[in-house]
């Protein structure tokens, strides 16, 4: 009876050690909250896929044009969100409104910064943020209009999300032409190896109470 040749052990690859800024930012709006909830770590894959990962695996090409087209379409919402939030203040500095409100249920959000794209949509968030406080004091104050307010955070929430999924899917899409070429299986490795996997945004109290709930928002709500 002849024996079965015993199979090759596959090597185990090295973890690959990155260097990584942990920054924690308190947010207030229950906009941008979401956006962290809903889009941030699968943005942060993707990010960390786009800048590090795929390089790795030798597609500089790809990567630049990809970075370049990410990083400018991040800037550009960037832009829109402080010339609103200017906008807004001006309205209340017009008003002689100088209280903020305080929240009831802020977050205390704990960022895992691994490449510079990650870095840009964090601070994309927490300038949704202070739009976002901005505007909900105008509303308290009877400046704007409930409704105005309601439709105005949807809008810019959805924004950010919009944003994200495109990212995401650019990523997927460069992700494929890898997998194509060859390199799928070491795209996947590096990815699973990178540890960003199991990194969540971490925000404080429990998420129990935020995931799945109504969008306030679209039913008319907050």
């Amino acid at each position: 009876m002849s024996e079965t040749a015993p199979q090759p052990k596959s090597v185990p690859r090295r973890a690959i050690s990155r260097p990584i800024f942990e920054r924690t930012f308190s947010i207030n709006s229950e906009q941008a909250i979401r956006v962290i909830r809903n889009s941030y770590h699968r943005l942060m894959v993707s990010l960390y896929a786009i800048d590090v990962i795929l390089r790795i695996i030798g597609r500089e090409e790809t990567v630049d044009e990809i970075e370049s087209i990410v990083s400018q379409m991040i800037s550009e919402c960037a832009e829109q969100l402080q010339q609103e939030k200017s906008r807004l203040e001006k309205l209340k500095a017009d008003n002689g409104i100088t209280e903020t409100p305080t929240y009831t249920h802020p977050r205390e959000f704990v960022a895992k910064i691994a490449s510079p794209q990650i870095a840009q949509f964090v601070e994309l968030i927490r300038l949704l943020d202070q739009l976002m406080i901005v505007m909900d004091t105008l509303w308290l104050c009877q400046v704007i209009s409930n409704k105005h307010c309601i439709a105005a955070r949807l809008e810019w929430q959805q924004r950010l999300q919009r944003l994200a999924n495109k990212i995401v899917t650019m990523e997927r899409h460069a992700h494929q032409a890898a997998y194509e070429q060859g390199h799928g299986e070491e795209v996947r490795l590096a990815r699973q190896e990178s540890g960003l996997l199991d990194e969540s945004a971490k925000l404080t109290e429990d998420e129990d109470s935020v995931v799945d709930e109504i969008d306030s928002d679209k039913a008319g709500g907050q």
